[in-house]
């Protein structure tokens, strides 16, 4: 007898400034979407724990996609996407969780999203607040500069294998974390185009920048949650907490022995602080609409 997982996937088609992007998804559960978005150069597989894990499932719509030419969300075919350098910005990348998150007819979801989804996070909940009932950054802060350099001589030299970036996002791991996960998140690492993960870096590194109008973000209209691992050098608990504290009404986790990727790399241990913050995400809600 097969044993099968009750995740599905499929493709919906969106368009996003006048171009149509065929966008792969996975999904399980029912109650309050939870939608979630992977970290740079990476893709939807990081939530797979999530999507199994029935505690989580039996309350909440859980939604994880890849974001256009990373996993099995191929490159647009209107445009000549190989003679264009890839740039994640933050006006599209904001515009295109706004276009799946209407096209899919979610109800005020709940937003997740690990570093550049993280900082998203606080973008959704600073420029669309109406559009989220809650925002969670996980390893999330106001800015991480200084990219540029890293941009024009190393990510994109053509002597860098993509077993680099995998090596690099390896020490952004705990050394608590199990290494069957490490080395799980770290393999999607190495299959993704070689021109993406430097891409997204654009917008994690230079153009997410909350530094002076984070304290904009309403919690009154979206609840706003940051949570930090103790091992992670890129968006460190420091940067982290400081963007929380910067929100009034935010709600800030550090999460101990953890690194850069807690959902994928020690998905057993994210858990515990996770699901206290689902739970006050539903409290606040009955409170609201009592």
């Amino acid at each position: 007898m097969a044993r099968f997982s009750n995740i599905v996937g499929r493709y919906v088609y969106l368009d996003v400034e006048g171009i149509e992007y065929r966008v792969y998804f996975e999904e399980a559960g029912e109650g309050i979407p939870l939608v979630c978005q992977h970290t740079a150069g990476s893709d939807g597989r990081q939530y797979r724990h999530l999507l199994e894990d029935k505690d989580i499932t039996s309350r909440y719509r859980v939604i994880a996609l890849d974001l256009p030419l990373h996993g099995k969300s191929l490159p647009p075919v209107e445009n000549r996407y190989w003679e264009d350098e890839y740039k994640l910005t933050k006006d599209w990348f904001m515009k295109f969780w706004i276009s799946f998150v209407k096209e899919l007819d979610l109800f005020q979801p709940v937003f997740m999203g690990c570093s550049m989804g993280g900082h998203l996070a606080a973008d959704l909940a600073c420029h669309y607040p109406d559009e989220f009932r809650a925002c969670i950054g996980l390893e999330s802060s106001c800015h991480s500069g200084g990219f540029d350099k890293m941009f024009q001589k190393w990510w994109r030299h053509p002597r860098l294998s993509n077993d680099t970036k995998a090596a690099m996002m390896l020490s952004l791991c705990s050394p608590h974390s199990p290494e069957t996960n490490i080395r799980e998140t770290v393999w999607a690492y190495s299959q993704g185009a070689p021109p993406v993960f430097s891409g997204d870096l654009n917008y994690y590194g230079i153009e997410h920048d909350l530094r002076e109008t984070a304290g904009e973000i309403d919690t009154a209209k979206c609840m706003f949650y940051v949570l930090s691992g103790t091992y992670d050098w890129s968006a460190y608990p420091e940067a982290c907490q400081e963007l929380a504290n910067k929100v009034s009404g935010a709600q800030y986790t550090l999460m101990e022995g953890m690194g850069h990727f807690p959902m994928s790399e020690n998905p057993v241990e994210f858990k515990k602080y996770l699901m206290p913050v689902l739970a006050d995400i539903e409290q606040k809600d009955q409170v609201v609409a009592a």
